[in-house]
């Protein structure tokens, strides 16, 4: 499970590499850990891109979150009531920007942290959906892990689109942005011990 990644780019770039109105959002770059705001891209009802700002984690269903559930930051059960109504929804969609993200491995008592890039890409984007119900919330979907985060993190990897992808997500029925639900190519990937990028290392427990 993906739980803390990087975007080190400020908004504006952001919002250049994604055909996005950047909005009033002050984004300078840093760290993004479950509960903490960062942008996301959506579509809005005018056809254009704006990125919003919005808490990493959508509250879980109210039997969860009434046996003291935490909020939703990776959706893999993509067919479960409590998802497909969002996801058929395009407008709920949403693309969320990275430059590098985390997953943990090693043996319990000795883990370390792995870092994945793009280096063709050194800004990419998480398929997400994002939510308003009780907070402004988001989530990004994750699918069976490939060759390279599979070595560190079997179980699963966030779902990376793919440049040409992007708008399908956001505006493609249902049946046609699920295909895009699967394992990036591990060989346009790279892994590394330390986050790369502009800030100092942040390390979360």
């Amino acid at each position: 499970m993906c739980n803390l990644y990087r975007l080190d780019v400020p908004a504006k770039q952001i919002a250049e590499t994604f055909g996005a109105d950047p909005g009033a959002d002050p984004w300078p770059g840093d760290y993004v850990a479950p509960g903490k705001p960062a942008p996301v891209i959506i579509r809005a009802r005018d056809g254009m891109r704006h990125i919003v700002p919005r808490l990493w984690g959508v509250p879980p269903p109210p039997k969860a979150a009434a046996d003291g559930g935490r909020p939703v930051t990776n959706v893999r059960n993509l067919a479960s009531p409590f998802w497909i109504g969002t996801l058929r929804h395009t407008e709920f969609r949403c693309l969320v920007p990275v430059t590098s993200f985390m997953e943990w491995g090693g043996a319990k008592g000795a883990r370390t942290q792995h870092w994945f890039t793009l280096p063709a890409e050194p800004l990419f984007a998480f398929a997400g959906i994002w939510r308003d119900s009780e907070v402004p919330s988001f989530a990004f979907l994750t699918t069976d892990a490939n060759r390279l985060v599979g070595a560190v993190h079997p179980k699963a990897m966030p779902v990376i689109l793919q440049p040409d992808d992007h708008e399908a997500w956001l505006t493609a029925p249902w049946p046609q942005a699920q295909g895009l639900v699967a394992p990036y190519p591990s060989q346009l990937m790279s892994m590394d011990g330390a986050p790369p990028g502009s800030l100092p290392r942040t390390t979360i427990l």
